[in-house]
């Protein structure tokens, strides 16, 4: 009786929805990130919109409530960074927290980087750092080579839109500006640059600028957000409408009796629709996002002259939003607080 009384007990904290762009310090890991805004909110519910690696800096988007839905729409969108790339010194995480695995004396001239950088864009295959959560016979590559074994990945897909030689501070250093899509890890594009260029490196500093629809202007220091003593909290006007992270996504407007048919699972014929779906939204299975007076009711996907509801939001900001079948949608996924921090996303720091 105890434990079922247990489980359906109240949530701890406010039903806050939307988002909050945190500008992430060095040194910190993006889940202990998310604990600290969630506590300073006094939240019920946080996830963020992509790993940083605790040595990056930058755009951290912190989903909070109905938001958490969104998150995958947020991580598909691109993403902007800039790296220095330091020359000389191989380390076995591809970045400065890692040791020292091999040296070189030589340098290479602007010319040969501008010469080499093509070959890193538009769709590449790349090879993960062996400091990743990619899963090699069940366990995680980061494990394996803590433990000292040989970790050997291979190589998928990846796409960089734009990659171009910033400044050159000195011989051993190199800033690059990096734009590029989901799945795309900034420490093997600077493994591999350097190798290409006849030497070996890794990323010194790394910071992100972009996510998706949401930029370095929006973003708010962690600092300002975390709270101790008599400061008040922070307000909830600082977060971002839940729809910021669709911004992308045509909408098209229902009426409330619509809505109503999509939140029981019914499709609507597009022939009802006519003259309200947008022209950038493809009838064959295109995403669009439904709005009804101004309220977001959820993203539906056009297919088979229909509109089929693919994600909804429960109208009632206390509620889990659910699925297209109506069940209820789990909360979404991240580290159990004070679980140390992992490089579990290949949108990290890579991205």
């Amino acid at each position: 009786m105890t434990h079922r009384h247990n489980r359906h007990r109240k949530p701890r904290g406010r039903p806050l929805d939307g988002w909050l762009i945190v500008d992430k310090p060095s040194g910190i890991g993006s889940t202990d990130v998310v604990n600290k805004v969630k506590r300073a909110f006094d939240a019920q519910k946080a996830g963020h919109g992509g790993t940083l690696d605790p040595l990056a800096t930058g755009l951290l988007p912190v989903a909070f409530g109905a938001a958490t839905k969104t998150v995958p729409y947020v991580m598909d969108g691109t993403k902007t960074y800039r790296f220095t790339l330091r020359f000389g010194e191989a380390r076995d995480t591809d970045d400065a927290d890692g040791q020292v695995v091999a040296t070189s004396a030589a340098r290479p001239t602007d010319a040969q980087i501008h010469a080499a950088l093509p070959a890193f864009t538009g769709d590449i295959m790349q090879v993960p750092p062996a400091y990743s959560a990619i899963k090699v016979g069940g366990e995680r590559a980061y494990d394996l080579a803590r433990e000292g074994q040989d970790v050997v990945l291979e190589a998928r897909p990846a796409r960089v839109d734009r990659f171009t030689l910033e400044s050159r501070p000195d011989a051993d250093t190199a800033v690059f500006l990096v734009e590029s899509g989901k799945g795309v890890y900034m420490r093997s594009l600077a493994r591999d640059l350097a190798r290409a260029l006849g030497t070996v490196g890794h990323i010194a500093a790394l910071r992100r600028m972009r996510v998706g629809p949401f930029h370095e202007s929006v973003a708010i220091p962690l600092d300002r957000l975390v709270v101790s003593g008599d400061t008040p909290p922070p307000s909830p006007d600082l977060l971002l409408p839940v729809t910021t992270a669709l911004a992308d996504i045509p909408a098209l407007a229902l009426t409330e009796a619509e809505a109503a048919r999509l939140g029981f699972g019914q499709a609507i014929s597009l022939v009802e629709l006519m003259g309200r779906i947008p022209g950038d939204a493809s009838p064959d299975g295109g995403l669009v996002r439904a709005m009804a007076g101004g309220r977001f009711v959820g993203l539906c996907v056009l297919e088979d002259g229909l509109l089929r509801p693919e994600r909804l939001v429960a109208q009632d900001a206390r509620e889990k939003p659910r699925r297209a079948d109506g069940v209820h949608a789990g909360p979404g996924r991240h580290a159990a607080p004070g679980r140390p921090e992992q490089r579990d996303d290949p949108d990290v720091d890579h991205g």
